[in-house]
């Protein structure tokens, strides 16, 4: 049988016992690989306590932290469904992904209480609330009561390789979240591909500052250093300071960021007094990383490279650019990784209509960790996935080109979908909240570049209504994060649309840029 995520964890337990697995310096935790272990099979046995079993879906609203850490395991110890929400989603968007995905469970904390609290007389199936900080609302349990009153012994559930392993909700073309079904096959080959590809060691001390219900630090930092036995420093967030601050302290070795942090880090770096030489590997992705960011960074930090692009539907990781590969190949976006196969079709045609070297087209994967579907969502998952020279090709929604080498450049997306700070917005999402307001007539939400973000979000609208009006109203909603808050708003007599009546965004991008 194949080994599954579960697997992971304890094989390196009974091979590295002793070895520091996981160092949370906010609560003073530090925990070697066999009490990591036990831990995991602690809150499993809390969980199945507390009637969760196999297929039934646990979410969480938490900031980083051994609990994250600790839930995905004991998940898939139990054979349950992870099920990792944005820490910063207001209670409307908590509403539809968990009734979405049917979730028997929810693991919050201080920081998210407030969200929760709106969204739980909503919730439909949710019956088990725990909390990880203290003086918990009195619906809730406590988390560290819970865990340290079961037992360390692993349950007995079979999981099998072909057994879901979590929903990650990303959002749709329609705004409306998808949840993303992976299995545990996909996390393990996953965790192969980034240990080969990142030359990942055991002994190795890896930093996780940027959030872990995020695949990309989840699925391609963490899972990867667990599986070979290294060392995991956690930050509940990210602040640049006490990141350089722990690199020097802890020796870290590798650290994942997107652009704007690795930015935040160079800036801090000016005033820190510390030793950054441990750093022996610095990977991004997410959005473009910017050139002069990526100089700034190899001037301060004496490390390799490495760039990932990919989507969570694919693992996330589908190419990687090579530390190598960095300025020679620089705006691309690298080679396919490890048993992938990459090509660029004519946008939504058949993965056999492939177009010459050096025309741009449509993104196609297909590799061994693909997603399994969307849940609750065959129509989508028939449009993303479809079947071509004995392989599953998943269609990326973007738009890039093959050089004469063979690295990809991604240079725009189908969709008009906005990634700011390394998030993804996608404007029906705020356009359905600013059309909800009465002085709004029309509005049109596009992403135009900024020199921190990558894009900010930037709203065009008609109507008798001030910036200052919308800003508030924005900011009072429950049914909009603030990171997809516009940060410009442009006020105009009427939106540009084509004959059919269809807004042209690109033409206020264009006059955007010209502006």
């Amino acid at each position: 049988m194949y080994p599954t995520l579960r697997d992971t964890l304890e094989q390196t337990a009974d091979k590295y016992p002793d070895k520091d697995a996981l160092i949370y310096p906010r609560r003073d935790q530090r925990w070697t690989y066999a009490e990591f272990d036990a831990k995991a099979n602690q809150l499993a046995n809390a969980l199945a306590e507390m009637g969760i079993e196999k297929g039934d879906r646990v979410s969480t609203m938490l900031h980083n932290g051994t609990e994250i850490v600790l839930t995905v395991f004991a998940c898939a110890k139990l054979g349950a469904v992870f099920n990792p929400l944005n820490y910063r989603l207001p209670a409307g968007e908590i509403e539809y992904i968990l009734n979405d995905a049917g979730s028997s469970a929810l693991i919050f904390e201080e920081g998210t209480r407030e969200a929760v609290a709106g969204a739980r007389e909503a919730l439909e199936t949710v019956e088990q609330y725990l909390y990880i900080d203290e003086d918990g609302p009195e619906w809730t349990q406590g988390f560290y009561e819970r865990l340290s009153s079961s037992a360390a012994e692993r349950p007995d559930t079979v999981v099998e390789e072909d057994d879901i392993y979590a929903f990650i909700y990303t959002s749709g073309t329609t705004g409306r979240p998808k949840g993303v079904v992976h299995e545990h096959r996909d996390m393990v080959e996953h965790n192969l591909i980034c240990i080969g590809e990142g030359g990942i060691r055991r002994d190795d001390v890896g930093l996780s500052a940027f959030p872990l219900y995020h695949c990309a630090e989840l699925q391609a930092a963490l899972f990867p250093r667990i599986h070979v036995g290294a060392t995991s420093v956690i930050h509940h967030d990210f602040d640049p300071v006490r990141a350089l601050q722990a690199i020097d302290e802890h020796d870290v070795t590798l650290f994942f960021a997107a652009p704007t942090g690795w930015n935040a880090l160079v800036q801090a770096a000016e005033e820190v007094e510390a030793d950054l030489s441990s750093l022996r590997l610095g990977l991004y992705g997410a959005a473009p990383m910017p050139q002069e960011v990526l100089d700034g960074c190899m001037a301060v930090f004496d490390a390799g490279y490495l760039q990932a692009y990919g989507m969570t539907e694919i693992g996330p990781c589908g190419t990687f650019q090579y530390p190598e590969d960095q300025v020679d190949k620089r705006g691309s976006a690298g080679l396919p990784a490890l048993n992938h196969d990459l090509r660029i079709v004519e946008p939504d045609g058949d993965p056999t209509d492939e177009v010459e070297q050096g025309e741009i087209g449509e993104i196609l994967f297909a590799g061994p960790c693909t997603m399994r579907e969307y849940w609750n969502r065959p129509d989508a998952t028939e449009a993303s996935l479809r079947e071509a020279d004995g392989r599953e090709w998943y269609y990326t929604g973007d738009l890039g080109y093959l050089d004469e080498d063979g690295y990809l450049y991604v240079v725009d997306r189908k969709d008009d979908m906005i990634i700011t700070g390394g998030e993804n917005v996608y404007p029906t999402d705020v356009e359905d909240v600013l059309y909800a307001h009465d002085d709004v007539v029309e509005a049109a939400v596009v992403g135009e570049p900024h020199e921190e973000w990558g894009e900010q979000v930037v709203a065009y609208v008609v109507g008798d209504v001030s910036q200052a009006e919308l800003d508030q109203y924005l900011k009072e909603s429950t049914q909009l994060a603030d990171f997809k808050r516009p940060r410009t708003y442009n006020f105009v007599d009427e939106l540009p649309k084509n004959p059919s009546g269809k807004v042209q965004k690109f033409k206020l991008r264009s006059d955007g840029a010209e502006a």
